[in-house]
């Protein structure tokens, strides 16, 4: 979020809102499971074709948006004859390969009313942060845009474990802004903004603009949402606009039902404000999206030549690996203490390591061949934490 600031007042506030609004080129908006299905699951077509409408409206003069859409669970849930969101992972797969199918259905005839096309894009945390993937992600979103058509996001649920799952659909939306770059990202749900506490306590209020942490302290962000058929809440929420201000994009938070007046600029809901640079977009992704599958363990040199120069870390800084991973996987770099300095993409499986540990790149291309004169990170494959 922004940096601290003068508190403005409140007209300067609303003026900023609608500005970042109006101004946006490229819009990600994220709608929840709770505002497009009904409580027993289905989806519900009048809320449906009134997002769209909304967001039709907005393409209408050219401008792009992207969509990310919760709610493929949640609609396979009454197809399949279940009455609440279920627990284990084969039958929420099982729920998700039935009500994505619907989901995107339903999509297509109510853009098609307004002259879109839509195109689906499943991910997984893979498609994003191994580098051919993430440039296939991001030329195909971007294609899709270049020939007007609206894409709708959704984590890949079908297949998706556990270990490789971006977690909840907020964070993923804030991703997706900074994968194409976005103007401006907004977060539609069943709460109208972020407030103090519960909103039907006495003495909660509506938050109206956030502009850093300290206008977070004190706020009851709460837990899951009410609905029961989603996953997030308020926490993830305020997690996404940190993960999308921290990338430079400004977001607002508000209700589906304020959907049009969030998208024509009005004050509604709450205001991220964005900070005032981007990081690479990629690493930004690393950062943010990816969970370490294992630690490498670095002596006070490599963590100096890592952290300090930005170099790449050679085997001969590595003390110790933790962790069952392959090449290509993310893992955390750790300090003496144990500490997270570091996270980046592996050029070696884990069996591979211990045996490479403390020798220098010369050294292993002339005991094991040329293969082995590589870094086990490359710069370019790393962010700082």
């Amino acid at each position: 979020m922004g940096t601290p600031t003068d508190r403005p007042a409140t007209t300067t506030q609303n003026r900023r809102v609608r500005d970042a609004v109006t101004a946006a080129r490229r819009v990600v908006v994220k709608i929840g499971s709770s505002s497009l299905t009904t409580a027993t699951g289905g989806l519900d077509d009048e809320r449906l074709d009134t997002l769209v409408d909304a967001l039709g409206t907005r393409t209408a003069d050219g401008r792009e948006v992207v969509l990310v859409s919760s709610g493929a669970i949640a609609a396979g849930l009454s197809p399949l004859g279940l009455t609440r969101r279920p627990r284990d992972l084969a039958t929420q797969q099982a729920a998700a390969s039935v009500g994505q199918g619907l989901l995107i259905g339903r999509y297509a005839a109510a853009f098609a009313r307004h002259g879109r096309t839509v195109g689906q894009v499943l991910l997984t945390v893979d498609d994003v942060t191994r580098r051919a993937h993430y440039r296939n992600a991001y030329r195909t979103l971007r294609k899709l845009l270049d020939l007007r058509a609206v894409p709708i996001v959704n984590e890949n649920d079908t297949v998706a474990t556990e270990e490789i799952r971006f977690g909840d659909n907020d964070r993923l939306a804030a991703l997706v802004a900074a994968l194409v770059d976005a103007d401006l990202l907004v977060l539609l749900s069943d709460v109208d903004a972020l407030w103090t506490g519960d909103p039907s306590r006495p003495g909660s209020r509506r938050i109206a603009e956030v502009r850093d942490e300290t206008d977070l302290v004190g706020v009851d962000i709460g837990g899951s949402g009410r609905s029961g058929v989603g996953t997030g809440g308020m926490v993830t929420k305020v997690e996404a606009a940190r993960i999308a201000t921290g990338f430079g994009i400004p977001v607002v938070l508000t209700s589906a039902a304020q959907a049009v007046a969030a998208l024509a600029g009005e004050p509604v809901g709450t205001y991220f404000q964005p900070s005032l640079s981007r990081p690479a977009a990629r690493l930004f992704w690393l950062a943010h999206a990816t969970s370490p599958r294992g630690r490498l363990h670095l002596d006070p040199g490599a963590v100096a030549a890592v952290v300090g120069r930005r170099k790449s870390l050679l085997p001969a800084g590595i003390t110790a690996v933790d962790g069952a991973f392959t090449a290509g996987d993310p893992v955390d770099l750790v300090d003496t203490a144990g500490a997270p300095v570091a996270r980046g993409l592996v050029n070696y499986d884990a069996v591979e390591l211990p045996g490479l540990l403390g020798r220098s790149t010369a050294e292993l291309a002339a005991a094991l061949g040329p293969a082995y004169e590589r870094e086990v990170v490359h710069r370019d494959d790393l962010v700082l934490l």
